[in-house]
């Protein structure tokens, strides 16, 4: 009887592979992930249902292990992050990992590269990416090579830098790659391709364009999202802007370093589109969504709290993970997470925060949430007045005061969007999490997806207050449910 086939998934901490992984386990497959350190995988939803194996692409000594008794390997890695060397490293990575493979009788890779035309003069960043799917096909084991152009979801780095370019800026001097045409393909889309691919022996050995419906530019890009977001902007195009000082200006502007931007700014000079139909030969099932689709999915996303990976992810876990209090901006989202150690089971801690609101008021500084609700009626909002149905019960789609509950997990934690007037969206979520000895752990997390300068205007200038009173709230509910 022939054994199951198994999958291998490097970069399965990335922006791609984060997402491909629990797509190939749900669809019942065998996965194996290979990471630089085992705590890398530790936090994410599939660790308990994968493979994990420890090694790096650079070492050729630490593929074995992870290859051995692998069908397919997919080929997600890449070094763009790691300064201007990152072309000679891709190039060394994937000569390493194609040996390896080959040597450990893998039948087939699957990589993701850019997409270009070759005989055009491509950027530095997208001829590497292609000149590392040739190195992979060095080592005589067939590569089925995707190439793409900008992935439309939250979390992505090329579509983020337009989005946050888009958001904090009203009016825009552009270069003129702003009307460079491209081919944007939606992160859903481009996942059923990869995974796609698992099932279809016919596109071993061929490079595969793939993008979505619409050839746009850069330019229809920004003013298409801008739409989507109900935000006026003028882009102003001019003769000369270098890319050089276009990296600095979305260095300063947005979270991407200018060392990374430097690059994907230079590929903004090639026009990327798909140039022929072997994707819809080899792949009729897959139906690739319009631009306006593929926005209206990253919206979704983020309306519903569905952010399961970032660009970032694949730079490490940010040091603010370890800490008490950490703020950080991720995908357009601005998130403030506070942790308290209570000495008090979880179920407790989960009792004390649902019963927060209405009759009972706020815990700490409730004269300060009153006022808030004062303005907010002021404004047309709801304000406080609608209290809660039950002061000890709450069900998903209750109203508690300005807020509505958006999902709740019984003894664990509960997510409340806000209802009141502001400058974008708001969601306020507590967490629960049982300690070793009986204690707990809670989470107190406030994310705000601003909208325009108005929206980041209302966050940092209020910052100040809200951190006094989100710390002041948490401390009260951990107090809360040690007195019980």
């Amino acid at each position: 009887m022939d054994r199951p086939e198994t999958i291998l998934v490097t970069g399965a901490t990335g922006y791609i592979g984060g997402r491909l992984v629990p797509r190939l386990v749900e669809s019942g497959r065998r996965v194996r992930v290979l990471v630089r350190s085992r705590s890398r995988a530790l936090g994410r939803s599939w660790h308990p249902r994968v493979d994990v194996a420890v090694g790096d692409v650079l070492d050729p000594k630490s593929l074995a292990a992870a290859l051995a008794g692998i069908d397919t390997a997919y080929y997600l890695i890449h070094s763009m992050s790691s300064g201007a060397d990152f072309h000679e490293r891709d190039i060394r990575a994937a000569r390493a990992f194609g040996e390896a493979a080959r040597d450990a009788g893998v039948r087939r890779i699957i990589y993701l590269g850019g997409l270009g035309d070759p005989a055009s003069r491509l950027s530095h960043h997208l001829r590497s990416r292609q000149s590392t799917g040739q190195a992979l096909r060095e080592s005589g084991v067939p590569v089925t090579e995707f190439r793409a152009a900008v992935i439309v979801g939250a979390g992505s780095i090329s579509f983020e830098m337009i989005r946050y370019l888009v958001e904090r800026l009203p009016v825009m001097i552009c270069p003129r790659w702003i009307y460079s045409l491209v081919q944007p393909i939606a992160i859903d889309d481009l996942l059923e391709y990869l995974a796609s691919a698992l099932d279809t022996p016919t596109s071993d050995g061929r490079t595969i364009e793939i993008g979505g419906r619409d050839v746009v530019t850069y330019r229809g890009m920004m003013l298409g999202y801008a739409r989507a977001r109900g935000l006026k902007r003028l882009l102003v195009p001019v003769p000369v802007l270098t890319p050089r000082l276009s990296a600095y200006w979305v260095h300063w502007i947005t979270p991407i370093h200018a060392g990374i931007s430097s690059a994907l700014i230079e590929g903004l000079h090639n026009d990327v589109v798909v140039t022929n139909d072997l994707a819809r030969r080899l792949f009729p099932d897959v139906e690739p969504m319009d631009y306006a689709g593929a926005i209206d999915g990253v919206i979704d996303d983020l309306d519903a709290g569905r952010i399961d990976t970032s660009w970032s992810d694949a730079l490490g876990a940010p040091a603010w993970r370890e800490q008490p209090v950490g703020l950080e901006s991720r995908h357009g989202m601005i998130i403030e997470r506070r942790r308290v150690r209570v000495a008090a089971p979880a179920r407790d801690v989960y009792r004390v925060f649902t019963g927060i609101g209405g009759s009972r008021g706020w815990y700490f500084a409730t004269w300060a949430w009153r006022l808030r609700g004062a303005l907010d009626r002021m404004l047309g909002g709801v304000g406080l007045r609608r209290g809660r149905r039950s002061p000890d019960d709450l069900r998903i789609g209750d109203a508690l005061d300005f807020w509505r509950v958006e999902d709740l997990q019984t003894d664990r934690s509960v997510r409340l969007r806000a209802e009141m007037k502001v400058p974008g969206r708001a969601w306020l979520t507590f967490e629960a999490r049982e300690a070793a000895d009986g204690a707990s752990h809670l989470e107190q997390t406030a994310a705000f997806i601003p909208k325009g300068l108005p929206g980041l205007a209302y966050w940092y200038g209020l910052y100040p207050v809200h951190a006094w009173i989100f710390g002041g709230l948490v401390k009260s509910i951990a107090r809360r449910a040690e007195s019980r």
